[in-house]
């Protein structure tokens, strides 16, 4: 068997889209009652009550997570508010205090992930169970790793799957905690369709402002659900502060979400006449690109013949200033036309590159 041949049912026992809330740590009994008992209070359409019990982070001496005891306290949400409960495992220590705490549902986290001797030593923990099990995308952008790390739980006969899209870390600052880098997770998705696709908001944006525009954008690409960081008191959270939001924001925030229709009979046609033309574009672009590739080939024979540098900075900012002013008059945004020319620019100096040493 393969991933492909999973049927993931689990995902059609609980309301679309699949709601994931609760606090990114477990701080004490009180925080965890009086969060589960206000999202119960606020909204019907939360399932699924999470809780990080143990916490790994980038730096020793920081808060780590209240351990086996936050378990006790997960099963108290579960008896008095009906929730199913959900907690990250990073060891096979994890997960037997966890499957032994009847936790309903596991997550492999983005740091687990990108190991995959952590990943395989849980998933042989995990054995055989029909446990509901999530693995978060790697912190790099490397889809081979998130798949590698299903296919190790797979080969532990574990079937009721779903992936986590959190973002990917950025040495570069952005606007974003973690990027989404949407690319990723939809080629995914596109490999992928049977295994359910859910949005972690609260780590890619970082931030309460925009946590319901991220989960929007993954619900009209078809994700299933989202998992949204929720505290009684966000601001005086131990872990996290500035993502989370509180049970009655949360409530809101889902009540303005709009599922989107799969079903496009009626319009195939119509949309089917754009994706040609789109596809018509495409090679167009495909055909430009060659030839500039190729003009690229003739000045780095020049350059070679009078040993000029490949990289001239002011030719860079030249071209770099143009096409953001293009940008600006065409109604692009600065940061996509950026991130073409960078990409343009990178393959240009490969190309020079290539023909200054000699390279076949």
């Amino acid at each position: 068997m393969n991933l492909t041949d999973l049927k993931n049912d689990w995902i059609k026992s609980f309301p679309a889209p699949l709601i994931i809330a609760g606090p990114c740590s477990a701080e004490s009994e009180q925080q965890m009652l009086d969060t589960a008992k206000r999202i119960k209070e606020s909204n019907k359409q939360v399932s699924i009550f999470r809780a990080g019990i143990w916490k790994p982070r980038t730096k020793p001496n920081g808060f780590e997570g209240v351990g086996v005891i936050g378990l006790n306290w997960l099963k108290k949400v579960k008896q008095e508010f009906g929730f199913q409960t959900a907690t990250e495992v990073a060891n096979a220590h994890h997960v037997e205090a966890a499957l032994n705490a009847d936790v309903d549902i596991l997550w492999i986290g983005a740091r687990s992930t990108v190991n995959p001797f952590t990943v395989q030593e849980i998933a042989e923990a995990l054995k055989g169970t029909e446990k509901i099990v999530l693995v978060k995308n790697p912190v790099n952008p490397d889809l081979a790793l998130w798949i590698g790390a299903l296919e190790r739980l797979l080969g532990q006969n574990i079937l009721n799957l779903g992936a986590i899209h959190r973002g990917f870390s950025t040495y570069q600052k952005t606007k974003y905690r973690n990027n989404p880098n949407w690319q990723i997770a939809l080629d995914f998705k596109s490999q992928f369709p049977n295994i359910p696709l859910i949005v972690d908001p609260s780590h890619i944006c970082g931030n309460r402002t925009g946590l319901k525009g991220i989960t929007q954008e993954a619900l009209n690409m078809g994700y299933e659900g989202t998992m949204i960081e929720t505290h009684c008191n966000p601001d005086e959270a131990w872990s996290d502060a500035a993502q989370q939001i509180t049970p009655e924001v949360l409530a809101e925030m889902i009540s303005d979400l709009k599922l989107k229709n799969s079903d496009m009979s009626g319009f195939e046609e119509e949309i089917g006449r754009y994706r040609t033309l789109i596809s018509d574009l495409d090679f167009q672009v495909i055909e430009l690109m060659s030839q500039r590739m190729k003009i690229s080939e003739k000045i780095g024979k020049l350059k070679k013949e009078h040993d000029i540098a490949i990289f001239q900075p002011d030719r860079w900012k030249t071209i770099n200033e143009y096409a953001i002013q293009k940008a600006a008059e065409t109604g692009l945004s600065k940061e996509f036309i950026d991130k073409i020319f960078k990409a343009v620019h990178e393959e240009s100096i490969d190309v020079q590159n290539n023909i200054i040493i000699d390279r076949k």
